[in-house]
């Protein structure tokens, strides 16, 4: 349908007296101005704006405690406990008290700020008008004073109480991501120095216990250029800790002509041509299980790592960084393999906080 067929009473100002008027009027998107100022309780009676400010900074310590409690939560609560909590059910004790003080800390925050600019901070309302991206300066002074004339009314500075705690509370809440970093996992400590070979003296030491058949043994057990595989006295295979001990207790043994060993302190560490060598290697922690006899070379199968154990297991071939540790060993007064101390070295892959 053309304009020109169409009839005129279906025009909108044939029947809209409002737009008829705008139409008049010249300007259908006039400013309609803003409303009249109404002044709130707390901008004319001081004592609401003094009950503002203690609410506002109530809310401000309410999360500086909780995120006391979320520290608290860490060193209270294992990892393992479960609790019953109607009416969610069971759940874990430390993850429901994380959450509950973190999520009131940043709630409290957040409320205190708005109850700060909705009953305190000036709520005059000033129209902006469009202008260019790049700013005068003109603007630029404008602007500067603007956040002068804000900062001024929003009692920022005149408050201290509310000053002090919004700044406490800010504070606090950062230490909640830093406590956060224990869950990377415990402190080493010296645990990567050790062994639990550490407990073996000259006065108390602990018997070498064959991988295979669970016994202790003697010299006469182990053949020149046999290979065998050991670990400590009383460590058990249905432990619960027994997975993570032997990744680092694990001893390989192999029995050489003293003659052919190259060594002198390595041979005095063994015992007439027994040496105990770390099973770990010294590259990224794959257990060695390959002896050329001829050779008295050991590989490790992940990365060809190939160590000369007549020549105090050091590094001949491939990307190991270091010589496999050496268990010092003697027998006691019943004839059996035994150690009378740790590695010599701490065992398995290098880290920066090694000190030997």
């Amino acid at each position: 349908m053309s304009h020109d067929n169409m009839s005129k009473d279906t025009l909108p100002e044939s029947h809209d007296s409002h737009g008829a008027e705008l139409a008049a009027h010249g300007d259908p998107f006039a400013d309609p101005g803003l409303p009249a100022h109404e002044p709130r309780r707390t901008d004319i009676d001081e004592r609401a704006a003094q009950r503002a400010e203690r609410q506002v900074s109530l809310l401000f310590i309410l999360s500086m405690l909780s995120t006391v409690g979320f520290i608290a939560s860490f060193v209270i609560f294992p990892i393992d406990k479960i609790v019953y909590i109607f009416p969610i059910g069971h759940v874990s004790a430390l993850n429901f008290s994380l959450g509950l003080t973190l999520g009131v800390a940043l709630f409290c925050i957040g409320a205190g700020a708005v109850h700060w600019a909705r009953t305190l901070m000036s709520d005059h309302e000033l129209p902006a008008e469009r202008h260019a991206i790049e700013a005068d300066d003109e603007v630029r002074a404008d602007v500067i004073e603007q956040f002068k004339t804000g900062a001024a009314e929003s009692g920022f500075g005149r408050r201290k109480m509310i000053r002090n705690t919004l700044i406490g509370s800010m504070a606090l809440v950062p230490l909640s991501g830093v406590v956060l970093l224990r869950d990377l996992g415990p402190l080493p400590e010296d645990k990567l120095e050790h062994t639990g070979w550490k407990e073996a003296t000259q006065a108390k030491p602990i018997q070498l216990i064959n991988m295979n058949t669970n016994e202790p043994m003697k010299p006469e057990d182990i053949v020149v250029g046999s290979l065998s595989f050991a670990k400590p006295e009383g460590l058990e295979e249905d432990s619960h800790e027994f997975q993570v001990q032997i990744a680092k207790d694990a001893l390989m043994l192999i029995r050489i002509a003293p003659e052919d060993i190259k060594d002198k302190e390595s041979r005095e560490k063994g015992f007439e041509g027994i040496l105990a060598y770390s099973k770990i290697c010294t590259h990224v922690g794959c257990p060695i299980s390959l002896y050329e006899q001829q050779t008295h070379h050991a590989l490790c199968p992940c990365h060809q790592s190939t160590f000369d154990l007549a020549d105090g297991a050091r590094v001949i071939f491939g990307p190991a960084g270091h010589p496999l540790p050496q268990l010092k060993i003697t027998v006691d007064e019943k004839g059996y393999l035994v150690a009378t101390g740790d590695f010599d070295e701490p065992v398995g892959p290098s880290y920066w906080e090694r000190s030997r």
